[in-house]
Order: C-alpha cells, then sequence, then structure tokens
C-alpha cells in the first residue's frame, strides 16, 4: 500500500511541476511578445515613423505594425511551444486563444474611440490573425521535434 501512495505522491508532484513550466512557458512566450511589440512601437515612434502618442495613425504605418506584429506573435508562440514541458502545439495554441480574447477585448474598449485608435480594420486584423499566428510558430516548434 506504500508503494501506491509513494507512486501517486510522485505522479502528483510531476503534474504540478508541469503545470508550473506550463504557466512559465506561457508567461514568458506573452512577455516576449509584448516587449518586442511595445520596443518596435517605441522605437519607431521616436524615429518618426509613427506620429507621437495620441495622434491618429493610419495607412502604411498600420500595416508595417500589422507586419511586424504578425511575425513578433509567430515568434511567440514558438517561444511558449519550445518552453512547453509536452504537447508544444498545445500550448501555442492557448497562449494564441488568450491572445484572441485580449485582441478582442482591446478591439471593443477602443471601437469608436476616436482616430488616436486608428481605423477599425487593424484590430480586426490582430483578432483574426491571434489563432492562426500561434499556430505557425507551434507548427515550427513540432517541425523541429
Amino acid at each position: 500500500m506504500s508503494a501506491q501512495v509513494a507512486t501517486q505522491a510522485a505522479q502528483a508532484s510531476e503534474h504540478s511541476r508541469q503545470l508550473g513550466r506550463s504557466v512559465v512557458a506561457l508567461l514568458v512566450g506573452f512577455v516576449v511578445g509584448v516587449a518586442i511589440t511595445l520596443g518596435t512601437d517605441f522605437v519607431l515612434h521616436l524615429a518618426g515613423v509613427f506620429p507621437a502618442l495620441g495622434q491618429p495613425v493610419g495607412g502604411k504605418p498600420l500595416l508595417f505594425a500589422t507586419a511586424y506584429r504578425t511575425v513578433y506573435q509567430v515568434f511567440a508562440s514558438y517561444i511558449t511551444a519550445r518552453l512547453a514541458p509536452n504537447r508544444p502545439m498545445g500550448h501555442a495554441l492557448v497562449g494564441g486563444a488568450i491572445g484572441l480574447a485580449l485582441c478582442i477585448l482591446g478591439a471593443v474598449l477602443t471601437w469608436n474611440k476616436g482616430p488616436a485608435f486608428g481605423p477599425h480594420w487593424y484590430p480586426i486584423a490582430l483578432v483574426v490573425l491571434a489563432l492562426p499566428t500561434a499556430w505557425v510558430g507551434g507548427r515550427l516548434r513540432t517541425m523541429q521535434l
């Protein structure tokens, strides 16, 4: 009986470690994605590619922002999948689902709040791209395994 209890305790401990590693993988992927996005945004504002904060942004700068955010989302999803203790694609897609929820929240909160938030196509593009970019990041990792 004690061997069975010891086995169950070991399995519970392993499950706890994997859960912790899963949470860390998701957090690191999220932090990496946000950090490189905000860093790029900051540099582009300083360089004059984007207008000053609070000023309307549109056209080519937002197309450019959509492009680099797409690449960064793939990279962040890859990082999440790379750090995942198991099921890298599942972890990447969970991160993508969290990103999707945040993009939807951002679109709802900024909808019709003025030109400083850009045209409506931009938040819609971020919502539409959230899961496909997560899948690509996860797929890049699974191709390595």
